[in-house]
């Protein structure tokens, strides 16, 4: 695992605490197209599912995971695939 693919881990989970998260470097696929810096980090695709998306539309919460990345989609990421999904609440068993 890389150090962008690292950072992306730590930012996501220390803003969104997610229940759910996949990160996959897709930089391989992109080789030698544009936006390919060479350091085999630039494209990526992140799943989150979080509590904090409650309340909250696609865009609001592709926002949300942008703004927790900050600096790494202007200085290290070229392209980011964002899947987000709102973390299902517990079941509560019903009284008797």
């Amino acid at each position: 695992m890389g150090e962008v693919e690292q950072e992306i881990i730590k930012r996501l989970t220390e803003a969104l605490a997610p229940t759910r998260l996949v990160v996959s470097n897709d930089s391989a696929q992109h080789r030698g197209h544009a936006g390919d810096d060479g350091s085999g980090e630039s494209h990526f695709s992140v799943e989150v599912e979080s509590a904090a998306f409650a309340d909250k539309n696609r865009v609001q919460q592709q926002r949300m995971v942008n703004a927790a990345l900050g600096d790494l989609m202007d200085e290290r990421i070229h392209a980011m695939a964002i899947k987000t999904n709102i973390s299902p609440c517990p079941k509560v068993a019903p009284r008797r």
